[in-house]
């Protein structure tokens, strides 16, 4: 053997070391999330077709997906028969919103694997991004072909729970926490299923799971607070009422619902509050919350606050004949004038002869003609 050809040898064996030393050092930069300096030394290797795909990988893992999508096309074309790759790519185009394209690539995948839920799965995501409604059978299709796809059954099942198919709902949640209990997104479609039956008692079992589950929200205490109404536990759904409003203070519909509870509960003061401040947030007419409000100060007898509320839900909605009854009794129980009382009465006969509350209002005149008439005779 020349001497010239043990050079090389040695040469060579050394070059091959020290590439191999760059791409274990690359890995390891990768593996300890140094994803910049991982990329440096992926691009000085010799053989680049090799690390695209990590090179790829390392720009998602910093948020640089025109560089990553770059990549994978480059590591498609070294790799044309690599389906992972493929759907890899896929997956990166639709989630940067290149619709056209990875719609092409999904629809190629599928007809190469027609089986493979996955890619019905991400192609179901694709279409419902541009508000495709064949999406759901995209959907339907990935759970058809595996039943413990757990994001394809709360696909479909969230879907038939818009649809309001409330059995349907219950039989494709119970595959899926057949499999995993402790799926959340799964949890709240079943609470919400029966939510929606009218169940308030099991809504209010499976919410509350999801609560010890350590995931309290608005809109589950909301949830809790109208069940606990439904089934007449005041105090529960006040108590939850008031978690629902720390999510968002100045939430005038849940300021008012809390109002109304307090109301129904007979703790009038605290339902005062929460109506009046509802009433200084919102910018929409008001003329049923300040009928509320005036109910609520009419059960405390204060009349002329009532009056003066009640007025003005009149001139938020004249045609209220709710708000003009409430300001009427409140009306007939301030005044002591007989003549002034029945004035009033006659007026709101005479303004909303259509109302169901003409016919009470006509009876409550004739009792105040006759009290008139027997106190004056």
């Amino acid at each position: 053997m020349s001497k010239y050809l043990v050079l090389f040898i040695i040469i060579s064996f050394f070059k091959t070391e020290a590439q191999t030393s760059v791409l274990m050092l690359a890995d390891s930069l990768y593996v300890n999330g140094y994803y910049s300096k991982a990329i440096e030394q992926y691009k000085i290797y010799e053989n680049p077709s090799q690390v695209y795909e990590k090179i790829a990988k390392s720009y998602m893992a910093i948020g640089n997906y025109n560089e990553a999508l770059l990549n994978y096309r480059a590591s498609i074309k070294a790799n044309p028969n690599n389906a992972l790759l493929k759907y890899e790519y896929a997956k990166l185009l639709s989630k940067t919103n290149n619709y056209q394209t990875a719609s092409l690539e999904f629809e190629e995948l599928i007809s190469l694997d027609s089986l493979n839920p996955n890619y019905h799965f991400e192609y179901g995501t694709l279409l419902e991004k541009q508000n495709d409604s064949s999406a759901l059978e995209a959907y339907i299709t990935a759970f058809q072909l595996d039943r413990l796809h757990q994001k394809a059954i709360y696909k479909v099942a969230k879907y038939k729970l818009q649809k309001r198919e409330f059995n349907e709902v219950e039989k494709l949640v119970d595959i899926g926490l057949k499999s995993n209990e402790f799926n959340l997104e799964l949890m709240s479609l079943k609470a919400q299923n029966y939510f929606w039956k009218q169940d308030y008692h099991e809504a209010i079992i499976w919410f509350n799971k999801l609560v010890e589950l350590r995931e309290s929200s608005q809109f589950i205490h909301e949830k809790l607070s109208i069940c606990y109404a439904k089934t007449y536990r005041l105090p529960q759904a006040i108590e939850q009422g008031l978690l629902a409003l720390k999510y968002e203070p100045n939430n005038t519909k849940n300021l008012f619902n809390q109002g109304r509870l307090y109301e129904k509960n007979k703790d009038y003061k605290k339902a005062e509050v929460y109506y009046v401040k509802a009433l200084e947030i919102e910018d929409v007419p008001l003329d049923k919350q300040y009928m509320q409000l005036g109910r609520v100060l009419n059960y405390q007898k204060n009349y002329a606050e009532a009056i003066q509320v009640l007025n003005k839900a009149r001139q938020e909605n004249s045609k209220n004949d709710t708000a003009a009854f409430y300001l009427l009794q409140s009306q007939n129980a301030y005044y002591e004038d007989f003549d002034t009382k029945i004035n009033l009465y006659e007026i709101f006969i005479k303004e909303f002869p259509d109302s169901i509350l003409n016919a009470v209002a006509a009876a409550q005149l004739s009792v105040l003609k006759q009290e008139k008439f027997m106190k004056t005779d």
